[in-house]
């Protein structure tokens, strides 16, 4: 399938084993010589030589000198840049049932050829759902304190408040922004024809967020402008000391002073007072340090793996114990943790189960033909702006800070979220549905 714009090609080609498949993204010769003449040209602004004047370095000089640092640059550009959100966007829209996240195999960037990103892809056989929408489901009953009636309530009333003193719309500390990103050259004029990455960042509040929010803080949706900033080279490689200048239009802005009702009410398909109420005690209800939510979507996924059932291969698991391991040493107590009887043996129960959940959403979205709008990422970065209501996310959000500074993201990393989120809201709406 062709990107009409750029020629971008997606080719899926199958393996010697039926549950992988090899994914290539081709960028075409004349895109990635722009890109590896832009890379050229940034070096030569900073390149120091004996016998030659600052940016009289000859190029042919650094095409021999800095072919390494030139190449590393130009294959992490080209691969946030074009690479990531069209590959994403290529396996939703020909709803290929993967299992587990591509992996880059191979990158060939040469002059004068095509560059291609090579990926390992599982796949995983087609789940025939039938009539799942009427199984009978039982969901978790809420605690019934008075208490978290007022608790509701007084964060209603709270944040129904911080909305109406809040008329700001423009950006500020620890919103949320969705921009499209271009490089243009002098006169601003867009080197890749009129491709444009969407990213997404969100505006943090410490010394290291300083760059980004110079950017952004002030900016309303709508504003086209034009910058060379520090966070934005570094977010596309700057092992090369790039000096790119971008072209930036803002698309949305997800406000952190208030929580948005509108949102929660289109996301969760609410119409009155007390109905948003009523979904609002399932987070401050808990039973078991589990809320109600969270419980809700445990006897869901268990209800629909009675129905469903289906093995995980091995690698995955491995992949996913891996990165439950990596999350868990940050903890202080991981070492406690390690010590338990039967560590091990229940990481491996929650990479399987964490596995097949990700299996079984992804193939459901496809099913149901289920699709993020940008209404729909936003209405999950509401979520993120208070900390009781993140626990209606139940898929782990993607990471957004490096080093401690919040970074760009991809946004079809994020709308990958969103829909995972969006269809399982989709499954208890079903369920629970009168």
């Amino acid at each position: 399938m062709e990107q009409k714009d750029l020629s971008l090609r997606f080719d899926l080609e199958p393996s010697s084993c039926q549950s992988f498949c090899t994914a290539k993204v081709t960028i075409p010769s004349h895109i990635s010589d722009k890109a590896y003449q832009e890379a050229i040209l940034a070096q030569k602004e900073s390149a120091r030589a004996i016998g030659f004047n600052k940016r009289n370095v000859p190029i042919e000089y650094i095409r021999q000198n800095f072919e390494v640092n030139i190449n590393s640059h130009l294959e992490e550009f080209l691969f946030k840049y074009f690479t990531l959100n069209f590959l994403l966007k290529e396996l939703k829209n020909q709803k290929i049932n993967i299992a587990g996240d591509p992996r880059i195999k191979e990158i060939s960037v040469q002059p004068g050829e095509d560059a291609i990103f090579t990926f390992d892809v599982s796949l995983f056989p087609k789940i025939e759902f039938q009539n799942w929408k009427y199984y009978p489901f039982k969901a978790p009953k809420r605690k019934n304190y008075k208490d978290l009636d007022r608790q509701v309530e007084t964060f209603m009333k709270l944040e129904s408040r911080q909305k109406k003193e809040n008329t700001k719309d423009e950006v500020d500390i620890q919103d949320w922004v969705s921009f499209d990103i271009w490089v243009v050259d002098e006169d601003n004029k867009p080197i890749f024809s009129d491709f444009k990455e969407n990213l997404i960042i969100k505006i943090g509040d410490e010394e290291a967020d300083r760059e980004f929010q110079k950017l952004f803080i002030g900016k309303k949706i709508d504003d086209l402008f034009y910058a060379r900033d520090d966070g934005l080279q570094e977010y596309f490689g700057n092992q090369i000391g790039s000096n790119y200048k971008f072209g930036v239009k803002i698309n949305n802005i997800v406000n952190n002073e208030f929580f948005c009702f509108e949102k929660f009410k289109r996301q969760f398909r609410l119409k009155t007072k007390k109905e948003i109420a009523r979904r609002l005690i399932e987070v401050f209800s808990y039973r078991n340090d589990l809320s109600q939510r969270q419980a809700m979507v445990e006897e869901a996924f268990n209800l629909m793996f009675k129905k469903y059932t289906f093995d995980v291969p091995n690698h995955l698991i491995l992949r996913q114990q891996q990165k439950l391991l990596y999350e868990l040493r940050k903890n202080p107590d991981y070492h406690v943790y390690k010590n338990q009887k039967k560590f091990d043996d229940h990481i491996n129960k929650l990479a399987n189960k964490q596995i097949k959940e990700l299996i079984l959403i992804d193939q459901l979205a496809n099913k149901e033909n289920i699709v993020a709008t940008d209404e729909d990422v936003c209405c999950f970065l509401n979520l993120t702006n208070r900390p009781r209501m993140k626990d209606f996310i139940y898929f782990k959000m993607p990471e957004t800070k490096v080093d401690g500074q919040e970074t760009p993201i991809s946004a079809e990393l994020i709308r990958q979220q969103a829909l995972r989120e969006k269809t399982l809201n989709y499954i208890i709406y079903h369920f629970t549905r009168k």
